[in-house]
């Protein structure tokens, strides 16, 4: 946590990883589950996304608003906010009492629906979280990067987990001359690009 972190998105964060434990060991079906990045994953996007220039913060895949509280955290503190993509009516659900728990609902806008058709609305994108279903990264991808400002970050997760489902696009993004690519090992392994 950061040492400033309201108790109230403390408390969210906690009842969420509680619910995304429960998840994982009753069986509930991978679609359904939050499938949420690990704390060490959020402090990191948070002090990534507190160093993006000027310009829009958003995330594709909304979840249960795990990300997207420490996201906040980044946006209180530079004075932006979050425009998250989010496909499934249940997640919408909770990440609206997510957003509204942790007092971060005046900040955080979830869009419903798939990301993919509405990422050409969006320009001068100062940082993007890239964690949806692995089918769509390539996609987003390209949607994404043309819309960056110069500095802009862009975070992918599962890049290790899901190594056999992401290669091909990681490997694109590592050689795209339009950014500045490398592969953290951090959580289930995220790419971070920096736009020339």
């Amino acid at each position: 946590m950061f040492h400033d972190t309201p108790e109230a998105i403390v408390e969210r964060m906690r009842v969420l990883e509680n619910l995304n434990a429960t998840d994982r060991q009753d069986g509930t079906a991978t679609f359904e589950r939050l499938r949420q990045v690990p704390p060490a994953t959020g402090r990191f996007l948070a002090i990534v996304a507190a160093s993006a220039p000027e310009g829009a913060f958003i995330e594709i895949g909304t979840s249960g608003g795990y990300s997207g509280l420490w996201l906040s955290l980044a946006c209180r503190a530079t004075g932006r906010t979050l425009t998250t993509f989010e496909m499934s009516p249940a997640k919408i659900e909770i990440a609206t009492a997510t957003f509204e728990a942790g007092g971060v609902d005046d900040i955080v806008t979830i869009v419903p629906g798939d990301a993919r058709e509405h990422l050409a609305d969006h320009d001068a994108i100062a940082f993007c979280f890239l964690d949806a279903e692995k089918d769509a990264y390539q996609e987003c991808y390209d949607l994404v990067v043309p819309r960056m400002v110069g500095g802009g970050l862009l975070v992918a997760d599962n890049v290790i987990s899901h190594e056999d489902v992401l290669k091909d696009m990681v490997d694109r993004a590592i050689a795209d001359e339009r950014i500045d690519a490398l592969v953290v090992p951090i959580g289930s392994g995220l790419l971070l690009g920096r736009k020339i």
